[in-house]
C-alpha cells in the first residue's frame, strides 16, 4: 500500500504525483492536447489522462519524461459491451497506455448484476497486459451501498484503484465519498478522486480524505498556489 498522505507535510512534487492531468473534453483539439502533454511535463504529475484517439500521440510526446500515459475505456457512459471495453483496453495497452480509467455499466451494478460487473472488470484487467486499471463507480448514481458494493467487486476483480467518477456526472468527487471509498477496501486498492477539484484546497482536503490520485484540468493554478503558499516544501 502507498502510504497515506497528509496536507500539513506533503511536499509540492508528492501533490504533483498525485494528480492525472486530464485531457478528455470532447471539444480538444490537437494544438490542446499536446499543450497539456507539455504541461503535465513540466509539472512533473502522474500522469495524463487522454481520448484513446490520442494515446499514440501523447506516447510520442511524453517518451523520456516521467509522466504517464492513461486513456479511458467504456467512457463516459459505461454502457459500452464487455468485449467492446476489452478491444478498447487491448488497443491502448498496445499502443503505450500504462494506465486505464474504465468505466463500469452503471446501470448493471444497479440492478443487482454484480456477477456482470466483476466479470467485465476482470476481462478489461486482463486485456490491459500489466496496466494499472482504475475503476469508475460514477458515484452520482449510486447510494452509499451500491458505492461500498462497487468498491468490494473491483477489489474481488484484481483492479488497482476504485474512482468517483467520469467527470460527466452531474456532480463528482467528496470527501465524505473517498472516506467510505477508502474505507470500503484493502490496503492494496487506492483511490481516485475526480470531477469538481479545481482549488488548492480541495485538493488537500480529497488527499486528507485517502485519495491517491485526483483527476485534475486545473493543474497549474492548484500546483502554482502550493509553490506560493508552502514555499519551504517546494
Amino acid at each position: 500500500m502507498i502510504a497515506p498522505l497528509q496536507a500539513v507535510t506533503i511536499t509540492l512534487a508528492q501533490a504533483a504525483k498525485t494528480i492525472d492531468h486530464s485531457l478528455l473534453r470532447p471539444e480538444l483539439t490537437d494544438a490542446d492536447h499536446d499543450a497539456g502533454c507539455e504541461l503535465a511535463a513540466r509539472y512533473h504529475v502522474a500522469s495524463v489522462c487522454v481520448k484513446p484517439y490520442h494515446v499514440t500521440r501523447a506516447v510520442g510526446l511524453l517518451k523520456g519524461t516521467d509522466v504517464a500515459v492513461g486513456t479511458v475505456i467504456g467512457f463516459p457512459h459505461g454502457s459500452s459491451a464487455t468485449e467492446t471495453k476489452v478491444f478498447e483496453a487491448r488497443k491502448a495497452s498496445g499502443e503505450g497506455a500504462v494506465e486505464l480509467d474504465m468505466v463500469i455499466n452503471v446501470g448493471a451494478l444497479r440492478s443487482g448484476s454484480l456477477d456482470y460487473v466483476r466479470n467485465e472488470i476482470v476481462e478489461v484487467v486482463k486485456a490491459g497486459n500489466g496496466a494499472l486499471v482504475k475503476v469508475i463507480l460514477e458515484n452520482a448514481y449510486l447510494d452509499k451501498e451500491q458505492i461500498v458494493t462497487g468498491c468490494h467487486l473491483v477489489e474481488e476483480a484484481g483492479a488497482h484503484f476504485v474512482k468517483t467518477s467520469t467527470g460527466f456526472a452531474p456532480t463528482g468527487a467528496t470527501p465524505e465519498d473517498i472516506r467510505l471509498m477508502r474505507a470500503s477496501v484493502g490496503p492494496k486498492v487506492q483511490v481516485k478522486a475526480a470531477h469538481g477539484i479545481r482549488t488548492l484546497d480541495a485538493l488537500l482536503e480529497i488527499i486528507d480524505a485517502g485519495a491517491t490520485r485526483v483527476g485534475a484540468t486545473a493543474t497549474a493554478t492548484m500546483l502554482d498556489d502550493f509553490a506560493a503558499r508552502f514555499p519551504d516544501r517546494s
